[in-house]
């Protein structure tokens, strides 16, 4: 979908009261520069992984027998470990998190949401028979490298 027709079908969503307005271009254009993949704690926790040896696959598409499908931010298949690396805003942290302050009628039931499937996507993994490590986007780099690489050694589940 090319950016005009996003633009168009923000603008219908807007005009029918179901998307809300940016505050400003520069709240927009903030907005829109977030990125669903290589977040910078992502790289981060990628690179380090790597260098210390440890491969695995990014982004990779994973369809549940359930049906449930997600993509885990690092996936070792062989291991059937999923690693998230969970931005604060957005998976509502409950050290950082904060209620919205302007368009709380759109982002609340938007960011329950986002919880929601958190929760129901580790318990479909797990119950796949995965093990699954969240981590959020704040924590030190060698506490979330622990996290990941602990997994592998304990053969326990890390999630948060």
């Amino acid at each position: 979908m090319s950016r005009s027709d996003r633009d168009a079908t923000r603008e219908r969503a807007h005009a029918k009261g179901l998307y809300p307005a940016a505050a400003s271009e520069g709240r927009s254009r903030n907005m829109r520069a977030n990125k669903r993949v290589d977040t910078k704690p992502e790289v981060a926790l990628r690179k380090e992984l790597h260098r210390l040896g440890y491969r695995y696959r990014k982004d990779l598409r994973l369809v549940l027998d359930d049906g449930v499908r997600v993509r885990p931010d690092i996936v070792f298949t062989a291991r059937k470990v999923a690693v998230f690396v969970d931005g604060c805003f957005w998976h509502v942290c409950p050290e950082h998190g904060r209620e919205p302050t302007s368009n709380e009628w759109y982002w609340t039931p938007k960011l329950r949401r986002n919880v929601e499937r958190d929760h129901l996507v580790t318990s479909a993994l797990q119950q796949a028979g995965w093990r699954v490590v969240r981590v959020w986007e704040h924590e030190p780099l060698m506490a979330a490298v622990a996290a990941v690489t602990e997994t592998f050694e304990h053969g326990f589940d890390a999630s948060c």
